[in-house]
């Protein structure tokens, strides 16, 4: 690589990742930069890299779905992380859910046997000199941390959490049904409850036993990822309004015979059937705690926990004041950051940051004119709402179609609205591809 220009990468997640094999499609060598496996974060347990810490599910394929539509244009953009996906999915509905330990073997594989990528297994305690990604992601600490709250002058944080897993066979499948909502195959497990099951477990949810965070409010949970017994405050019917609303499920009974109250869904966890996830289980219970409680949705009631939920404190930078579309620093060319430090939330929302942060760090080193994804493309509406956001209060922010630009003379039927959004977004991509990017 001695005579090639290089690029150095901070954190093999998926915003790393997903930079450094842009990088390397473009020409240019990239020191990635990871610190497993001889540090790893509370939230992490494996050596590989774009580990899954939440859910296993990178949510809706669905062109009709703002984060469906943001797959597809990866996918034409040519990403390795989607691309590693679709390789591992598990059935999901009309969901893209993965066998979490073979995607992300799958990813370091490929970016590992990638010549041009050399990886470095070290802590990064300091900011590179540029050109760099930072792509350490939301649990970015210590003293790199402290470095780069020095750099910009602040730094914003919030909370997230991940589900529970079990194993199959640990279920009693006599409670148990396969079912995916409106008909759309059998690719999820759902355990209905009647209303005396529902509102004891509620009361016991409520009055479960948390562990002790510092900092935690309720009001600094990110939205998307609220702990189930802070939703179950709200209201006693929150929940059978959110994640376990009975909908969809016209031939799921509970155990009185009757259409259930509420249904909790678990999704396959891995590509042998072998683990569930708890969708919308996302906790800080003490594991205890969560054994007992969770014990009493019908047919967990003997559930092994591979895994017990967790939360955990998520870093982001104040993006508006500091980044511009192409997710460089302002004021020092150079320094670029992506993934969730900067404000987007969600998977396929940190590979975009990724893959468009590295394509204009490449487009710098090799002397050509960024590109400007426009707010008619998910992957531009992303990257200028964390760039230009003039509210407030800065917040993480979920692909979704009301952060792109409006069109014009709209359909008024919602779903044509959305296809008619996705069809320019995607003839836009095509022509970002064929006109300036110019990649096959």
């Amino acid at each position: 690589m001695s005579d090639r220009k290089i690029v150095s990468v901070i954190g093999a997640g998926l915003a790393g990742c997903e930079a450094a094999h842009t990088l390397a499609r473009m020409g240019i060598g990239v020191k990635l930069y990871e610190m497993k496996p001889y540090k790893r974060s509370p939230a992490h347990s494996s050596d590989d890299f774009c580990e899954l810490v939440c859910s296993n599910s990178l949510r809706s394929d669905r062109l009709d779905n703002a984060v469906g539509l943001l797959k597809e244009e990866l996918r034409r953009l040519g990403s390795l992380v989607i691309e590693c996906a679709d390789l591992t999915r598990v059935p999901a509905g009309g969901a893209l859910a993965v066998d979490r330990a073979g995607f992300s073997a799958l990813v370091t594989e490929r970016i590992k046997s990638d010549p041009l990528i050399e990886v470095i297994g070290e802590e990064v305690r300091s900011i590179p000199d540029a050109p760099v990604i930072i792509a350490t992601g939301p649990l970015t600490d210590g003293a790199l941390l402290k470095e780069i709250e020095e750099l910009l002058g602040d730094s914003l944080y919030f909370f997230d959490a991940a589900a529970p897993i079990v194993s199959l066979e640990s279920l009693d499948m006599s409670k148990v049904q396969r079912a995916s909502r409106y008909e759309r195959g059998s690719d999820y497990l759902n355990c209905p409850m009647t209303r005396l099951e529902y509102f004891n477990f509620v009361r016991a949810l409520i009055g479960a036993e948390t562990v002790p965070l510092h900092g935690f409010e309720d009001k600094s949970v990110f939205e998307g990822c609220m702990p189930v017994e802070v939703m179950a405050k709200r209201g006693d019917q929150t929940l059978a309004y959110g994640p376990l609303k009975p909908v969809g499920l016209d031939n799921c009974f509970a155990s009185d015979g009757k259409k259930p109250f509420a249904v909790v869904q678990l999704r396959q966890d891995n590509k042998e059937g072998t683990l569930y996830n708890l969708v919308g289980f996302q906790t800080n219970l003490k594991f205890g705690e969560q054994k007992r409680v969770f014990g009493m949705i019908p047919g967990l009631e003997n559930a092994d926990f591979v895994r017990y939920g967790v939360m955990h404190r998520n870093s982001y930078i104040s993006s508006p004041k500091h980044l511009k579309p192409n997710y460089e620093l302002g004021n020092s060319s150079g320094v670029y950051f992506a993934g969730q430090i900067t404000g987007v939330e969600g998977y396929v929302e940190s590979v975009s940051s990724g893959m468009v942060a590295a394509i204009n760090a490449a487009r710098s080193v090799l002397g050509l004119d960024a590109v400007d994804f426009p707010r008619s493309t998910v992957v531009g509406s992303l990257a200028h709402y964390v760039s230009e956001y003039n509210g407030a209060s800065f917040q993480p922010m979920n692909a979704n179609f009301g952060i792109m630009e409006t069109l014009e003379n709209a359909p008024k039927d919602k779903l044509m609205r959305y296809a008619a959004l996705s069809e320019r977004a995607l003839n836009r991509i095509d022509m970002i591809i064929k006109e300036e990017l110019k990649w096959k």
